[in-house]
């Protein structure tokens, strides 16, 4: 990491030249998450190339940030070192702030439906729905672009899949919604029930599922339920 443009001996700025590297933090967050292998940290991170994300894992195991461990089938494990735990209540305080104090509409003027998707994924309560196989399909639209189907493959005891591609299974929900509107929602600009109210998110199928639909699609951390669900 280069530091030339920093005083060394501040502490404040020995932080900043390991942390400022684009990406490094998001790494870290995917990590947080309980990304490992070097696809499942990418699928988080549509924008940033292969390559770039290889030397990054590189620099940041260099600096003591991640460990690399390589399993007997030949895969590449990656997870968070101590040193790099004890920064996760202040990246995701950094988070924090920004949703409190930064123009939401900056961060809608460049939406990624990817993004959105993998992180709706990981998020799914699996124990708030039936115990069988639930397969949600959402269409995406915004203004200009074709629409953009995901589908969810939601299964009991078992990871949640994305996938971008039909899976030629019965739809038990369809999700039809603006892009913009599913990400205010997801994020907590808005809530799912106002997006629904205003038309610009629409549930077609199992009834059941549509009326639950805020206790089994979690919310990203910072929209607050977890809070208010801890205080009820």
């Amino acid at each position: 990491m280069d530091t030339d443009g920093y005083a060394r001996f501040c502490p404040t700025a020995m932080a900043c030249s390991i942390l400022e590297p684009r990406w490094t933090m998001l790494i870290l967050c995917e990590l947080w998450s309980g990304a490992a292998r070097f696809n499942e940290i990418h699928g988080g991170l549509p924008g940033m190339s292969p390559s770039l994300l290889s030397r990054r894992l590189k620099e940041m195991a260099a600096i003591g940030l991640i460990e690399k461990h390589d399993t007997q089938g030949g895969h590449a494990l990656y997870c968070s070192t101590p040193m790099a735990d004890e920064l996760e209540p202040l990246v995701r305080g950094l988070g924090a702030w920004a949703h409190r104090n930064i123009d939401p509409e900056i961060g809608l003027a460049r939406l990624d439906d990817k993004v959105l998707m993998w992180n709706i994924r990981r998020k799914i309560d699996v124990s708030a729905l039936p115990r069988r196989r639930a397969v949600v399909q959402f269409i995406l639209r915004e203004d200009g672009q074709e629409d953009r189907n995901y589908w969810l493959l939601i299964r009991p005891n078992a990871e949640t899949d994305l996938c971008m591609v039909d899976p030629r299974h019965d739809v038990d929900l369809f999700i039809t919604a603006e892009l913009r509107a599913l990400t205010r929602a997801w994020v907590g600009h808005s809530t799912f029930a106002a997006e629904i109210d205003a038309g610009r998110i629409a549930l077609i199928g199992d009834s059941a599922m549509a009326a639950s639909l805020g206790r089994w699609m979690v919310r990203s951390s910072f929209a607050g339920d977890s809070c208010r669900r801890a205080a009820e």
